[in-house]
């Protein structure tokens, strides 16, 4: 299975048809076919629907086409990391969760990009779930995420801030008057909680709840989303501080009590190789870190 053939393939998937395609990567029609048949041969399944000059993806095609974009860039940023490596050029990829404590990921950056202002950094925003995944294909260098987590089969650094977990609520709403939300004022409450795995029951645990006490209407992966919800009267977002501006708004944000916090940490695969501009990062990441203790 040649990148060159994937390249083909996504493109007709693209395109929607062979005519098309075939004059976007300039090659004749009939040689393009005559590829696609070739792939469909070497794995032994059909990859599209056919009817008239309009392709559809059959199941195994809708599989392979994500699959060839996750194995394509993985090839492009292995090629890029390497050119001219000497002079630090190449791409660091990051999987981010929300946090305030993200600040020194971005000081790293900057660091990195004034010594080296030809590294470039891909930015990726997501739960633990999405950033794992992202790890375990080898399309990420880095994740940075909220606490807890399995960290068996990662490198870890934490970072020095901790956040606080509390509500995202409206300024009319019924918990306004309060100054910070207590385990027995959040029984009854519509309630927009992250969708990482483990982190309700470790909030309800730390709360001394039944996590089946909590009615939860909706989970979120990325806050913005969810303050829009609790922006409308849908339910009040169980969330971090600091990842919402709620200053000109309907919103406040108010602490959880007893007082809950969550640490971040810079995760890496245990093993997998780093370019010279990744583990650069992380040098200067580490620098940031301890000069900021």
């Amino acid at each position: 299975m040649e990148n060159r053939v994937l390249r083909y393939f996504l493109t007709v998937v693209s395109e929607g048809n062979i005519s098309a395609a075939a004059q976007l990567l300039h090659v004749t029609q009939p040689t393009l076919s005559r590829q696609l048949k070739g792939l469909e041969e070497e794995l032994d399944v059909t990859l599209f629907k056919r009817k008239g000059k309009h392709m559809t993806l059959t199941q195994e095609g809708r599989y392979l086409a994500e699959q060839a974009k996750n194995i394509l860039n993985l090839v492009d940023a292995t090629t890029s990391n390497l050119a001219k490596s000497h002079d630090m050029y190449g791409t660091v990829t990051i999987g981010l969760a929300e946090s305030r404590a993200v600040i020194s990921i971005a000081k790293a950056i900057k660091d990195v990009q004034q010594t080296y202002a030809n590294t470039r950094f891909h930015i990726q925003s997501g739960n633990a779930q999405q950033v794992l995944e992202q790890l375990d294909n080898g399309l990420l260098d880095y994740g940075v995420i909220v606490e807890p987590i399995n960290k068996v089969e990662y490198e870890t650094l934490s970072l020095n801030d901790e956040d606080v977990w509390g509500v995202l609520t409206q300024k009319d709403g019924p918990l306004a008057q309060y100054e910070s939300v207590t385990a027995t004022q959040l029984v009854g409450l519509p309630l927009i909680v992250s969708a990482q795995q483990g982190t309700t029951r470790m909030l309800a645990n730390k709360l001394g709840l039944d996590e089946t006490s909590l009615d939860i209407v909706a989970q979120y992966n990325l806050l913005y989303n969810a303050s829009l919800l609790v922006q409308e009267h849908v339910g009040h977002a169980v969330t971090l501080d600091g990842i919402i501006n709620t200053t000109g708004t309907d919103l406040i944000f108010l602490p959880l009590k007893p007082q809950i916090t969550s640490k971040l940490s810079v995760i890496w695969k245990r093993g997998k190789p780093l370019s010279t501009s990744a583990q650069f990062f992380l040098e200067r990441l580490k620098l940031i870190l301890s000069s900021d203790v």
